[in-house]
């Protein structure tokens, strides 16, 4: 049995490949299947120790960016994209999976392209209430769809869509103790924890904004700021000035990047979390813990800032807009759900009724049962 998962190149794509590809080994040890091999398309191994630890074996096929606004490089993206194409197609050929399955993005089309050519069955997954243009493209010819926003039903055909949830990874599915989780980030535990999540790629304004109220925050809270591997360095330069002779200031503690251990950790320690509003809310969702989001603008489709009000409404989240996005009022939201007990405990209730458990084992079971039904 072989199976390929395809993705694009964010943690939004990659993670939730990671959580499926966990229970298909799962399944694949209690029932004891045999010869099985589990296959990564991308143009990027993303996290190559994920990969590594769930048996996933690499394949690199390049792909280009269509872009939604002018951009010289759209012009050789569409060569790169071309060849990525005829890569797939072959690599496909020397598999020949049962199934592949695509979780949406620029990198995952020429896989998916290929999957078609080749009549080899497809499942995907989208994360978004508006899903991406390669997930709608891939939906008019997949087997199975799965969802993890029910809105995002009305652009696939009902009689093959699911709303399955979010995958999300076993390790941090649920957060750390309290006390442990405390322990690990050397926290006060008479002070609440502010855990600010930039994402893998950071996000500049969120990091911006933290950094000018850096000063009024640690008077009354601790602070996890994740500020993803590019923004790191600025952003420890800058809160090492603003905080120079802040006597709060071994309050404030930033990282790069959270492995596993970290992310729960930090879920564990939270008091509130500060975060964009993409695929992440869902394991946000799944700790339980009320949260902030700040929508990209500029998203395709306008996903990022659906997803938030979507979440807000279920009145698991306070949504603040990029446009509207100061120190003064991020500060001011944070004192209002902080302040208010009712509120507090109704966001928290909100935000685990929202999380849909077991998307997962679901989709795992359906790649596994397509694939023997393939084999036969």
């Amino acid at each position: 049995m072989k199976i390929v998962f395809t993705g694009g190149g964010t943690g939004g794509h990659f993670y939730p490949i990671i959580a499926i590809a966990q229970r298909v080994n799962q399944i694949v040890s209690k029932e004891k299947i045999l010869q099985v091999k589990l296959y990564y398309i991308s143009d990027s191994p993303y996290d190559k120790a994920a990969l590594f630890e769930n048996s996933l074996i690499y394949e690199e096929v390049n792909a280009g960016k269509l872009r939604t606004y002018f951009s010289i490089k759209n012009f050789f993206d569409v060569f790169k994209t071309i060849l990525g194409i005829l890569k797939a197609i072959i690599k496909l050929y020397l598999i020949y999976p049962d199934v592949v399955f695509g979780k949406g993005g620029y990198a995952s089309f020429p896989t998916l392209f290929a999957a078609r050519l080749l009549r080899i069955p497809v499942i995907i997954h989208d994360s978004d209430s508006a899903p991406g243009r390669v997930n709608q493209w891939a939906g008019k010819f997949a087997k199975k769809i799965a969802i993890s926003f029910p809105e995002a039903g009305s652009y696939f055909p009902k009689e093959k869509t699911a709303w399955t949830g979010q995958p999300i990874r076993l390790e941090i599915e649920k957060p750390a103790p309290k006390d442990e989780s405390l322990r690990y980030w050397k926290l006060e535990s008479s002070l609440p924890v502010i855990f600010i999540i930039g994402g893998s790629q950071g996000a500049e304004l969120i990091n911006s904004v933290i950094l000018d109220a850096l000063p009024r925050l640690l008077e009354n809270f601790q602070i996890i700021h994740q500020t993803g591997v590019l923004n790191f360095k600025m952003v420890s330069e800058r809160a090492s000035i603003v905080l120079a002779n802040n006597p709060n200031k071994s309050r404030y503690q930033t990282i790069d990047f959270l492995n596993p251990l970290q992310l729960k950790t930090a879920a564990g320690a939270a008091s509130i979390i500060i975060s964009r509003a993409g695929s992440g809310l869902f394991e946000i969702a799944g700790w339980g813990v009320p949260s902030i989001l700040i929508p990209f603008t500029n998203s395709n489709e306008d996903h990022a800032k659906k997803n938030a009000f979507n979440y807000a409404r279920a009145g698991a989240c306070s949504v603040i807009e990029e446009m509207n996005m100061t120190a003064n009022i991020m500060i001011a939201e944070i004192d209002r759900i902080m302040e208010d007990k009712m509120t507090y405990a109704r966001m928290s209730q909100s935000a685990k009724n929202f999380n849909k458990i077991g998307a997962a084992e679901k989709i795992a079971q359906a790649l596994i049962d397509i694939a023997l039904g393939h084999e036969e």
